[in-house]
């Protein structure tokens, strides 16, 4: 799309202020709306396939496009980051405010629940206090309806003044009504629009300043709703009403005089500026409170019964851990049963690709060292990461993907807020540490939920602590063969425990280093956040389906494979350059093996852990490679054979427990290093993302290595 130029300055440009139009034509539409009131379920339903995702520019904040069209209008919609408020206190919601009071749009559809219009009428009347283009999109009737509670749509029309249409977004037939209102909406002009009316002394301090600014400013901002502002000043907001006016008003006289004048008389009533917030959030709260009891009448008090008793156990002190420690387990234990076999499949195609490739690449008389690097090198390391990394993350995803769905992860983020405010972190970072279970990088990116910049920091810092997917093949393997002796469904469920029992030490040592973090370098309180407990919902299988497999697994999957392909170069040229009669591989790891030695593990297991810092999936491939002195990656078939490898060259219990141990505790891959670099912006940050699990690891190798 190419970008729309305004008059009000380029700066404002640069901020992603404005949305590209296809033709001049096209209509913009803002879709904002609370988290979980089933915004993005209109969006899809609206756009279909049409969309479009990014970053806002200046922003680690996902943006998404999407194009429909009517009889009348062709419409480009802007999905904004969910709000509860346009009070900016993270990158989410100063992205929303800022596209929504600058955004240039021709409407703003607003998205609410219907089973909880209060907190969703918040946000309404402050965007109303923006804009009068607006239609109020109330979804989720059917759960209002399961629920025993009913709106009165046509009532709440005539007190907002703007439409109001109800949906259930999951049925696209209901979404017609909606398209016809909006494009009433943009034809007509709407004049009816409620006004919040605040105590007499504030209305007649922003008539005054509204009066001195009100032929200053373009039709398409509000006068009074900007005259509000420059009286509850804020630095990031004016920062863009200046940006959007291309000029300070806070520069010209005449306006700095009003806004002078309008104090004065607010403090002869005993109004000070700092008082101005909490005269007008009260102010919207019980105005949508007065709303909401108006126009929804529920039929039973406990409407909400079935979830609270639901939610008595799932977040109680006494069955809230246990549950969560047992849905951990049985995932794992689905993921690790139901990837063996499709993973062998996987195996045994690409090697018979492999086997094709290679008789290409002799038909073609390719050299015999390109022949090698090609096939042996970048081929084999290929083919070996996406036969470990696709089944256990085409498991784990959508199963993951699902207790989102239907409601549990955020009780997950509730039992574990305390423990988090107890290492003076946020209760939030238990959601992006469970991100981490299927890819740091994902859990890195998912840190931006965290509104505190400290609190973010310590998320990031901490994320590769709990074990990431690449990682649970080393896991799986030493725990089989070394600690599991019977097969079948007891040995796949002591597998599945004891992997658990190690996720938890990953739990354990993530409070340790929040908490360490949170007393040095990166001191501070906690802050206090609303979390809040969405409703049981019947999950979306197919929607859950296209989530987990394109926006996670082959996502993760696709940055995997791009570092994995140079990786496979590196460790063909280390097995196969001989310097004098050994390779490089071998004398690196002669070099390494007395430190190594030191916290329980060899010269070759160091080596393969520092090889594999492009995927971790490679590290005992590189192992088995090292130790047979092949000059390719070899994967065994047997167990058995694997474990009668790894005794003949000196491996014992202490040396399997090690290696697990230095799995879960050491730098991260190339991928997640790479994202935190771009989400912390320092190279400082992202150096102590490396060394604290690093330094961790080799210390509790070294004190394990000499216990036992």
């Amino acid at each position: 799309m190419g970008l729309t130029k305004s008059s009000t300055g380029q700066n404002a440009l640069d901020k992603g202020l404005y949305i590209g139009k296809n033709k001049p034509s096209d209509k913009i539409i803002a879709l904002a709306g609370n988290p979980n009131v089933g915004k993005s379920t209109v969006f899809n339903a609206l756009t279909g396939m049409k969309q479009h995702t990014g970053n806002w520019p200046g922003k680690t904040v996902t943006s998404a496009t999407g194009e429909y069209s009517t009889d009348l209008y062709d419409y480009i919609i802007v999905d904004v980051p969910g709000t509860y408020s346009l009070f900016a206190h993270s990158a989410e919601e100063e992205v929303a405010r800022n596209f929504i009071c600058f955004g240039d749009s021709d409407l703003t559809l607003i998205v609410c629940d219907a089973t909880c219009l209060e907190r969703n009428l918040n946000l309404v009347l402050q965007i109303l206090e923006i804009s009068k283009k607006v239609v109020v999109c109330v979804n989720l009737l059917d759960e209002a309806k399961r629920k025993g509670i009913t709106v009165d749509l046509e009532k709440l029309t005539e007190i907002l003044g703007v439409p109001v249409v109800g949906t259930v977004a999951r049925k696209k037939k209901t979404l017609i009504d909606l398209k016809r209102t909006i494009d009433k909406a943009v034809k007509n002009e709407i004049t009816t629009a409620k006004r919040i009316e605040y105590p007499e002394i504030l209305e007649e301090a922003i008539l005054a300043v509204e009066d001195a600014i009100k032929n200053s400013v373009p039709t398409k901002i509000s006068s009074r709703w900007l005259a509000l502002k420059l009286l509850d000043y804020d630095d990031s907001l004016a920062n863009e009403i200046n940006a959007y006016l291309g000029r300070n008003l806070l520069a010209e006289e005449h306006i700095v005089s009003a806004i002078s004048e309008a104090f004065e008389r607010l403090k002869q009533h005993g109004i000070e500026r700092s008082d101005i917030k909490s005269i007008i959030t009260p102010s919207i709260f019980k105005e949508a409170e007065t709303i909401a009891q108006t126009v929804t009448n529920t039929k039973s008090e406990n409407s909400r019964l079935f979830d609270r008793k639901i939610d008595k156990i799932v977040t109680s002190k006494i069955f809230g851990f246990p549950l969560m420690f047992f849905m951990l387990c049985f995932i794992f234990w689905l993921t690790i049963v139901g990837a063996n076999y499709p993973s062998t499949v996987l195996s045994s195609l690409f090697l018979w690709l492999g086997e094709k490739f290679s008789s290409f690449l002799i038909y073609l008389s390719t050299p015999q060292w390109l022949h090698s690097l090609i096939i042996n090198g970048v081929y084999k390391v290929l083919s070996s990461v996406t036969a470990v990394m696709l089944p256990p993350m085409a498991i784990f995803f959508p199963l993951f993907t699902l207790l989102e769905d239907i409601g549990y992860l955020p009780r997950i983020a509730y039992n574990l807020d305390r423990p988090f405010k107890c290492c003076k972190a946020c209760g939030k970072q238990s959601l992006t540490m469970c991100m981490g279970f299927g890819c740091n990088a994902a859990g890195v990116v998912g840190c931006r939920i965290i509104d505190s910049p400290r609190e973010r920091l310590i998320a990031i810092l901490t994320n590769s602590f709990v074990p990431c997917n690449g990682r649970f093949p080393i896991f799986i393997t030493l725990t089989t063969i070394f600690f599991i002796s019977s097969g079948g469904f007891v040995g796949s469920l002591v597998s599945a425990l004891f992997l658990t029992a190690f996720i938890l030490l990953g739990f354990a040592m993530t409070f340790a280093a929040s908490h360490l973090l949170s007393i040095t370098v990166l001191k501070g309180v906690p802050s206090s956040f609303v979390l809040e407990l969405p409703p049981y919902r019947k999950p979306q299988i197919g929607k859950v389906i296209v989530r987990s497999v394109l926006d996670r697994t082959l996502f993760v999957l696709g940055r995997a494979v791009a570092v994995a392909a140079p990786a496979g170069i590196v460790i063909w040229l280390a097995a196969n350059v001989y310097v004098g009669e050994s390779s490089i591989l071998t004398l690196c790891s002669k070099f390494l093996d007395p430190f190594a030695r030191l916290i329980g593990l060899d010269g070759v297991i160091l080596v393969a852990f520092i090889l594999g810092f492009p995927a971790n999936e490679i590290v005992l491939p590189i192992i088995i490679m090292a130790y047979l002195a092949e000059g390719t990656l070899v994967e065994f078939n047997s167990l058995t054979e694997m474990k009668e490898l790894f005794i003949q060259n000196g491996w014992t219990l202490k040396t399997a427990i090690c290696t697990m141990i230095f799995s879960l505790f050491h730098w991260p891959c190339s991928t997640t290093m790479l994202t935190i670099k771009k989400e912390t912006g320092s190279l400082k940050w992202t150096a102590v993302s490396m060394l604290l699990p690093t330094i961790i690891g080799m210390s509790l190798c070294f004190i394990v290595a000499n216990i036992i």
